[in-house]
């Protein structure tokens, strides 16, 4: 039989809490930030006692984390691990992000925005911030290297930098600058790559 707990309002509630607060992570962090967001509210959204919540993350830190971890685990594999596209065409479409579905064109890129609220070099969500965007340059310089740009690393920073310039950009201004990236980036692109080596 499947173990129940109750919910703060007593209300006996199935498995899954773990991911109802992921969820409510999601939709809080988002919506008001990491910081502004307490336990006893994060709780109350996902419908879990605190204890239930601690049984899950030891931590908000942990929990920070994890809802992190969430976002994309695989990096940007929609983009990057399509056959169907050739190496260069694959770099063009990480500027291809899907529309967002809300009034805001695009919310605040989360990894950016957990850096920049918790101060914290040292927090495990900044380190995994560090680490999901070093792992999105060294993507975009894997496929570089397919393409056969002459230096991949560069073209991979520089994509990078263009990609986050892009999201910062569009949330701040309200106003759509992926085209606007993705026409820079073609030029980067066919600039790095030797004609013979286009395909």
């Amino acid at each position: 039989m499947t173990e129940l707990e109750k919910g703060p309002q007593g209300r006996r509630r199935g498995r899954g809490a773990r991911e109802r607060i992921l969820g409510a992570s999601r939709q809080l962090f988002g919506d008001q930030g990491i910081n502004r967001t307490g336990m006893d509210q994060l709780c109350a959204v996902a419908e879990v006692s605190k204890r239930t919540a601690y049984q899950h993350f030891t931590t908000k830190d942990e929990l920070v984390a994890e809802y992190l971890r969430r976002f994309d685990p695989d990096v940007m594999s929609a983009v990057f691990d399509r056959t169907d596209l050739t190496p260069r065409e694959r770099l063009l479409a990480a500027f291809e992000l899907p529309a967002s579905g809300t009034q805001e064109l695009t919310p605040m890129c989360p990894y950016i925005a957990a850096a920049v609220e918790l101060h914290d070099p040292q927090h495990p969500a900044s380190q995994y911030a560090r680490d999901y965007k070093q792992a999105i340059a060294a993507r975009l310089a894997e496929t570089a290297r397919e393409a056969g740009a002459t230096h991949p690393e560069q073209l991979g920073e520089q994509l990078a930098l263009l990609l986050d310039g892009a999201a910062a950009r569009t949330r701040v201004l309200n106003t759509e600058s992926f085209p606007t990236a993705a026409a820079i980036a073609a030029v980067l692109i066919d600039n790095a790559i030797p004609t013979t080596a286009q395909r």
